[in-house]
């Protein structure tokens, strides 16, 4: 199959894009190389797997509707994931209007573009930040997400719908994943495991909201891979699916991994939990196991320790 890969350069993109090749799909993989991080980085990212012969790299935007539909017409896409996003909630609360940019209007030409083009699988990412505080836990797919609690999970409540209206007028198979906490290799500078792992090992004071009490469902980039390949084969006409680890950890937990992976105790700022942040993320994933045979495999621990090695190797 040939297969679109958006925001290719980035940390889930560039695992995912690989992954597809390795496995003997023909990838597109485009990426904008927005200044959110560094360049050099991306295209690390890019150098682990873009030499290859069935990969084709394209330096585009998504925002560029005119370019994005040439695209599909020029390359006949068997199917896309769109992984292209601006992230990180805390950002998204003073940049708004970038948000809509990127995640909504771009998505919107994606889906557009394969409209016009006959491209009839489009998988895409969503987010655990669209349950924001949420009655029940774990979180499962059925319950209300109205009440969003920042700009970014907003937007990404709104591609959902937006590929819903796709399916039902256009017929086009649409299933958007819920990430969970993804971390791993080639994780981005400003998530918390890169962040804190930095500050840690450089003797800075990192902050700790509400005493270290929040909990996350911190999910390796190796299972949330494979959840997305698994949807991506199972065309589905249209699904919502949380793609996480089930097992939500304390944050004082996840720091104490960390000093013991770096050789050095945190120094600690408390601070109250702001009100754009849960308490607590936590995927139901029995639909996924169900649908998807989705079943992660990478304890916490494990996953850690696998994304320090990669830290050491020059990556700080």
């Amino acid at each position: 199959m040939k297969i679109l890969v958006t925001g290719a350069a980035g940390f889930i993109g560039s695992h995912v894009a690989q992954r597809l090749l390795e496995r003997g799909d023909e990838v597109v993989a485009l990426d904008n190389f927005a200044p959110n991080y560094s360049r050099a980085r991306k295209e690390a990212n890019l150098h682990e797997y873009a030499h290859q012969p069935r990969c084709e790299f394209v330096d585009a935007d998504i925002c560029d509707a005119d370019y994005i539909r040439a695209l599909f017409t020029v390359q006949k896409f068997d199917r896309v994931v769109h992984l292209a996003a601006m992230g990180n909630v805390r950002y998204s609360i003073e940049h708004a209007p970038e948000y809509v940019d990127v995640n909504i209007r771009g998505t919107v030409n994606l889906l557009e573009a394969a409209r016009l083009s006959g491209t009839r699988y489009f998988v895409f990412a969503s987010t655990s930040s669209v349950y924001g505080k949420a009655d029940v836990v774990p979180f499962v797919e059925t319950a209300p997400v109205a009440r969003p609690l920042a700009p970014y999970p907003a937007t990404k409540i709104a591609d959902e719908v937006l590929a819903h209206a796709y399916h039902v007028a256009f017929d086009m198979k649409c299933t958007g994943l819920r990430f969970f906490n993804v971390y791993g290799p080639r994780g981005r500078p400003d998530m918390m495991p890169y962040e804190f792992t930095r500050k840690i090992a450089a003797g800075e004071t990192i902050r700790v909201f509400d005493e270290g009490r929040p909990q996350r469902d911190w999910t390796y980039i190796d299972d949330i891979v494979s959840g997305v390949l698994a949807a991506l084969d199972a065309g589905f006409d249209y699904e919502l699916i949380n793609l996480g680890r089930g097992q939500p950890i304390e944050l004082l937990r996840f720091i104490d991994i960390i000093e013991r992976l770096v050789g050095r105790k945190a120094i600690i700022q408390h601070a109250p939990l702001p009100p754009t942040e849960p308490a607590i993320t936590y995927a139901n994933v029995e639909k996924a196991a169900r649908l998807l045979n989705y079943h992660p495999q990478t304890s916490i621990e494990d996953g850690l320790a696998r994304f320090y090695e990669w830290y050491q190797r020059g990556n700080d």
